[in-house]
């Protein structure tokens, strides 16, 4: 029996396997999916609902890099980013490329539009959740009336117009395809919410770029923004929960549990969150991890309440951004933490998708355009009229006023979110819906020409002269004493006789030490003499009397005043923007400036500190700006050392005169410089010692490799600085050597001030130099009169020896011991002038900073050039910066690089 049953074993076997093979074959239903992918055939652009991530890259990388080339152009226009993402959606829409066969179907088939709108929404509510951030309540309390006044007013006059035309969009549109029927007065509201609105984000931005934010225009337009917003987003909320309830009751009921929950987030949720943020230490040093988890948390759980209970997710988010704290900087830093995938990843896939779902080719008949017209004039000129009148009303005058209204008619991305849903919510058509798009980008894009062609910088500057009472309404200067003197006789006589009172340097981290180390030579000597304090408990019952005062300062004169300007990059960012608008509180918190106001204390200098957050290409004008507003006598720009705009990266050395961006910003600086200018290159002045101290790394117990700790920075009481001035005789060297004598009142400093007296034949060539100089590499903006080559150089030997001779007999008693005159004639000036500072540098004891003030002398860089020999520092320095320092700074950097270097620019012909 036993051989009778294997043979029928095996022939079981033999059927199961057979069956197995015959199971695999390739028209199978069983087999398991490819995951070769590409490899075995498979199409990643076919979408597939069970891996759409392939077709949602593809989608997501067509939309991105269209958005980031077509911003580029409009860019230049000062034109928001939302422009650019809603023209790509509506190109790569029907409008365009959706007339190009099969690729609608191939790139945005309608099956996959359901993973990019979720993508997109989960965006939409964090960047709402971001404006919430950016709206600071503090700010509409502080100024309430004219918030309630411009913002009522600007959204009245819209609100009621946009009502008007609505009867005709109403009727007119409401049998279109995709609407569901609504009552007219839902409608109506939703269209005059639509018409009032404004983009309170993009509004930020555009009064940030333009400068504006501190000027009346910006505060009362920021004010006004900020009630515009928040009403704006009640009435959407309303407008929402209305289209969503079945009945008039069941909205009630949604409007009265919204108004519990935003009770409830701000009397229980936002103080528990606050005591929660002082305890973890996130409030004073920035959120943790924990705290960010928390925060985003909270937005997706408001945005789920506000969902499920019919009103749209992202009130949900906004009204969480409304509850969170902007003490201690907290919302700026929480926005950093977010802002970057929100602005780069998802409101790209949103305005897209408001883009995709615009059709102008709807726009096809003469009503259709009528209505695209009229809804357009409503929109901007029931806005602009509106902001307009309300803002005569608090007394600004008729192109202020103007300017106000043009700003609160901005549009933005704000109404394409309202619009967009609209559209969700079956309200608007997408005939509609395309009309109203069409308004918000018309609007948008003539925000920022409007405002600069109505509000300039010559007539902000008018404006403010004329308030103070310093001009008449034409311009012209009202009477003064003061003013009787000839302007050239009074600007030479600054220069050649007036000692520097008051001085604006521009602040950099990594320039911090040598520029403090400079400034402190201009405070007087702090007392020796020790003041004795007695405790204000003891000093009636034990001493009789009050307390003596300290001894006088020995040192007669008014203080220099010291003014520093931190300059910050205004960038597209929503915390830059965030900053500007809290400029006042994050300047308290900036530790470059904190830095600055403590060593003034410290040091007995009156010190002024602020930060300004403006774009990269601003900041030469916000520093002739400041230098003008605070009637500077001279203007201190320390050179960069990390080599870039940048003052964080510290970067190898030897590139530091070759990066453009940061000699043109010197440059420019120069050109428009409405006082004297000097220029600081610091080569370890402020401690010579540790500058040459290794850098070297090394292994330390820990396995951490970190610097050499064997070099400490020791306090030397008597360390001095020797100053060095080659005086050919200009109106630059002018303004050097008076800069020079009074650094030497400090009694640490001692200076060589050395006359090179020139031939006859080099004063020739000198004068045919100065004929002959040309305007080249003249930024845009900036005046002729003001090129760095067109001082005016006035080749006067006698003049200028004469000057020099009276500031030599003419020196104090005090300065005798440590300032040194010479005389020297040369007939190859260059030569002898690097051979004498060097020497003289050489001979400096070891412990003191060396530091070569030159005066620019910008007529003579061609003949000094000519004698400067092989030529072998020609490429030291790039072109700007060489307009910028000179032939000879050129040559004295290449020569002497241990040395420190202050080049000095006259304004005395300005």
């Amino acid at each position: 029996m036993a051989s009778s049953a294997l043979p029928t074993v095996t022939r079981v076997l033999t059927q199961v396997v057979t069956q197995t093979v015959a199971s695999a074959t390739p028209s199978s239903t069983q087999r398991a999916a490819p995951q070769g992918g590409i490899l075995e055939g498979s199409n990643p652009s076919v979408y597939d609902p069970k891996n759409p991530i392939f077709v949602f890259v593809i989608q997501a990388g067509i939309i991105l890099i269209f958005c980031r080339l077509l911003h580029y152009p409009l860019s230049k226009l000062r034109q928001p980013r939302v422009i650019a993402e809603v023209i790509v959606g509506v190109i790569l829409g029907p409008s365009a490329m959706g007339h190009i066969p099969g690729f609608t179907n191939a790139i945005f088939p309608a099956t996959s539009i359901p993973n990019l709108t979720l993508v997109a929404n989960v965006g939409l509510v964090l960047f709402l959740f971001l404006v919430g951030l950016e709206v600071d309540l503090r700010f509409l309390v502080s100024n309430w009336r004219v918030a309630l006044t411009v913002g009522a007013l600007g959204m009245a006059l819209p609100f009621g117009m946009g009502c008007a035309i609505a009867y005709g969009l109403y009727n007119q549109f409401r049998d279109d395809p995709g609407t569901v029927p609504i009552s007219f007065g839902v409608y109506m509201l939703f269209v005059a919410v639509a018409m009032a609105i404004t983009a309170f984000p993009v509004l930020c931005r555009i009064l940030t770029e333009l400068k504006l934010l501190q000027t009346p225009v910006g505060v009362i337009v920021l004010s006004a923004g900020v009630s515009n917003d928040v009403v704006g987003w009640v009435l959407l909320a309303l407008c929402v929960a209305l289209v969503n309830a079945g009945s008039g009751l069941t909205a009630l009921w949604v409007l009265l549990v919204c108004v519990g929950y935003v009770l409830f987030l701000t009397f229980l949720v936002r103080p528990s969150f606050l005591w929660l943020l002082r305890t973890s230490g996130s409030l004073q040093n920035g959120p943790t991890q924990s705290i960010v988890a928390l925060t985003l948390i909270m937005v997706l759980a408001s945005a789920f309440f506000t969902g499920v209970i019919g009103v749209h997710p992202i009130f949900g988010g906004f009204v969480i951004g409304l509850i969170c704290p902007h003490e201690g900087g907290f919302a700026i830093k929480i926005t950093e933490k977010v802002e970057d995938l929100v602005a780069v990843l998802f409101l790209p896939l949103y305005f897209a998708l408001s883009g995709l779902s615009t059709n102008l080719g709807l726009l096809n008949n003469g009503i259709t355009w009528a209505y695209v017209v009229g809804v357009v004039c409503v929109a901007f000129f029931a806005k602009v009229i509106g902001g307009t009148l309300a803002a005569k009303m608090n007394g600004l005058v008729w192109r202020e006023s103007f300017t106000i209204g043009a700003l609160m008619s901005c549009k933005g991305l704000v109404e394409l979110i309202v619009l967009n849903i609209g559209l969700q919510a079956k309200i608007l058509s997408t005939r509609t819906f395309t009309i109203f798009v069409v308004m918000a980008l018309i609007t948008t894009f003539a925000t920022t020409p409007l405002t600069t062609a109505l509000y300039p910088r010559w007539y902000q500057v008018k404006i403010e002269a004329w308030k103070r009472g310093e001009i008449d309404w034409e311009g012209n200067r009202l009477a003064n004493d003061d003013n009787s003197t000839d302007p050239d006789e009074t600007s030479m006589a600054k220069a050649e006789s007036a000692e520097i009172g008051k001085i604006l340097t521009y602040l950099r981290l990594d320039s911090m030490s040598g520029v403090l180390a400079l400034v402190s030579l201009f405070s007087k000597p702090i007392s020796t003499t020790a003041v004795l304090r007695v405790h204000h408990t003891k000093r009636e019952r034990e001493y009789g009397g009050p307390e003596e005062s300290e001894a006088p300062d020995p040192l007669s004169g008014r203080p220099v005043q010291i003014y520093g300007l931190h300059l910050m990059e205004l960038t597209d960012r929503a915390s830059s923007v965030m900053r500007v608008a809290e400029i006042d509180e994050y300047t308290l918190r900036d530790p470059v400036v904190n830095t600055f106001r403590t060593f003034g204390q410290l040091r007995n200098l009156p010190v002024s500190g602020q930060v300004m957050v403006v774009p990269e290409a601003s900041y030469a004008t916000t520093l002739v700006d400041k230098a003008s507003d605070v009637s500077a006598d001279i203007m201190l720009i320390p050179w960069t050392l990390s080599g870039t705009m940048s003052e964080y990266e510290i970067e190898d050395s030897t590139n530091r005169f070759t990066n453009g961006a940061f000699s043109h910003f010197v440059l420019s600086s120069l050109l428009r410089a409405p006082c004297n200018t000097a220029i600081f290159v610091d080569n370890g002045f402020s401690n010579k010692k540790n500058a040459k101290a290794s850098k070297s790394l090394s292994r330390t117990i820990s396995s951490i490799s970190t610097r050499d700790m064997q070099h400490f920075s020791t306090a030397t009481v008597n360390k001095g600085y020797h100053i060095y001035l080659p005086y050919i005789g200009s109106d630059d060297d002018t303004a050097a050597i008076r800069l020079v004598l009074q650094l030497a009142r400090d009694p640490s400093v001692t200076a060589t001030i050395v006359h090179f007296e020139l031939p006859e034949a080099i004063l020739v060539d000198l004068r045919g130099a100065h004929d002959r100089e040309q305007l080249s590499s003249v930024p845009a903006g900036a005046s002729t009169k003001n090129n760095v080559h067109s001082a005016a150089y006035n080749v006067s030997a006698d003049r200028y020896s004469g000057f020099f001779s009276t500031i030599k007999d003419s020196l104090p008693t005090a300065l005798a011991s440590r300032v040194l005159f010479e005389t020297i004639s040369s007939s190859s000036p260059y030569q002898t002038i690097m051979k004498k500072i060097k020497d003289d540098v050489e001979h400096t004891p070891n412990d003191s900073g060396d530091l070569i003030v030159l005066g620019r002398n910008s007529a003579m860089d061609t003949i000094l050039s000519a004698g400067s020999g092989d030529g072998a520092f020609s490429s030291l320095l790039e072109s700007d910066a060489k307009q910028g320092l000179g032939v000879l700074a050129e040559g004295i950097l290449g020569r002497i690089p241990k040395a420190s270097l202050l080049v000095v620019k006259s304004s005395s012909l300005r």
